[in-house]
C-alpha cells in the first residue's frame, strides 16, 4: 500500500529473450532476459527438458511457417476469439519465479492465465513479445551476488533438488560415482 492507503500498480520494465546458454557451474539450462538498453539482465534457470522445448521452438518456427500447423494452445485461443495481449514476471521467492501470460477476449475482459516460467519464455518468442518483469523482481536478481557465497550454495542446493526431482531413474546408470 502507498502512503494515500491505495494499493498502486507494480511497475513492469519490458525485457526480451536475450539468449540461451548452459551454466557451467550448475550444469543447467539458462534463459537470459535483457532491457532494451541491455543495462540489466535476469537469469532465468530451467531444466532440461524445458531447454528441449526451447530448441524445438526456433526449429519449430521455420517448419510450423511451412505446414501452416497450429500448436494446441494457439489453436485454442484462435478459436476462443483471442489473443496474447503479454507476458509477465510477477514475482521472485525463494530463486522461484512466478509469471504469467495475460489473454484478450475480442469482447470483455483481459484474463490472467499463471504459467510456469519457463513456458512463458517460451510465449515471448512465440508470440514475438517482450517480457514484462516486475520491478522489484529486476532489483532483487540485478542485486544477487552471484559470487556471494551463501546464494551459490543456496541455489546450488536448490537446482541439485530441481535436478533430482526431473531425474529419470533409468537414467542413474550412466553417471559415474
Amino acid at each position: 500500500m502507498s502512503e494515500n492507503g491505495r494499493d498502486e500498480a507494480p511497475m513492469y520494465v519490458e525485457m526480451k529473450v536475450f539468449g540461451f546458454a548452459l551454466d557451467a557451474i550448475a550444469q543447467m539450462p539458462v534463459v537470459i532476459l535483457k532491457d532494451a538498453e541491455e543495462k540489466h539482465a535476469v537469469p532465468v534457470w530451467i531444466n532440461a527438458s524445458e531447454s528441449v522445448s526451447f530448441a524445438a521452438q526456433f526449429v519449430g518456427r521455420e517448419m510450423s511457417a511451412r505446414n501452416s500447423r497450429k500448436d494446441v494452445f494457439t489453436a485454442l485461443i484462435e478459436r476462443l476469439d483471442m489473443t496474447v495481449s503479454g507476458i509477465y514476471v510477477e514475482s521472485l521467492q525463494d530463486g522461484v519465479f512466478t509469471a504469467s501470460v495475460r489473454l484478450k477476449p475480442s469482447e470483455g475482459e483481459e484474463l490472467r492465465l499463471e504459467v510456469h516460467v519457463a513456458e512463458a519464455m517460451l510465449m515471448s518468442l512465440k508470440y514475438h513479445l517482450p517480457v514484462q518483469v516486475n520491478g522489484e523482481v529486476l532489483s532483487r536478481a540485478s542485486s544477487l551476488d552471484m559470487n556471494d557465497e551463501g546464494f551459490a550454495q543456496e541455489n546450488n542446493a536448490r537446482r541439485f533438488v530441481d535436478f533430482l526431482d526431473h531425474m529419470d531413474p533409468a537414467a542413474m546408470g550412466k553417471y559415474p560415482m
